[in-house]
């Protein structure tokens, strides 16, 4: 079995201003920083085998940060991106409430089917091994919904750099 400390990105600039950032590139801010530190500093003595992130900006950042203290490189994978918003990209959140979605929207099945790759990726490319993957909020919980065969409502939402050990 392969074993999962999969964790969300640090707190972004977008974040801070609720920004929609979807699968933006998106820059860590001081905090998101420091969050990163934090966990690097709480994972150090942890064995982990194996770093992967998502191939955006906020993700890889987050990482690279995280296995500095094993002197590991981190993989990536375009598997792990964010759900891709469409038009509500780079819009304010609070101002999307009671807007129709556009039809460009990544749709739950498509991301649970991505979701599902990710994870046969991992027992694939890390099978037996400890792996620690830094994603998304939203593609997080589908891959937590893949994994335990849950709606992604049912899946609680994570805070940034929170990590969740999950068994493959």
């Amino acid at each position: 079995m392969t074993t999962l400390y999969l964790v969300r990105h640090g707190e972004t600039i977008d974040n801070a201003n609720r920004i929609m950032q979807g699968q933006t590139q998106g820059e860590l801010n001081a905090t998101g920083i420091e969050q990163a530190r934090r966990l690097a500093d709480e994972m150090s003595g942890v064995h982990i085998d194996a770093f992967v992130s998502s191939d955006l900006k906020r993700a890889y950042d987050t990482c690279k940060i995280i296995a500095g203290p094993h002197g590991k490189e981190v993989a990536v994978t375009p598997l792990l991106r964010e759900r891709d918003w469409g038009g509500f990209t780079g819009r304010y959140i609070p101002d999307l409430k009671n807007e129709p979605w556009p039809d460009d929207i990544e749709s739950v099945e498509a991301l649970k089917e991505r979701a599902a790759r990710f994870i046969d990726y991992l027992k694939a490319s890390y099978p037996g091994k400890v792996v620690l993957a830094v994603g998304h909020g939203i593609i997080n919980k589908a891959v937590q919904s893949v994994l335990f065969g849950k709606d992604m409502k049912d899946i609680p939402p994570m805070r940034n750099t929170e990590v969740r050990k999950l068994t493959l």
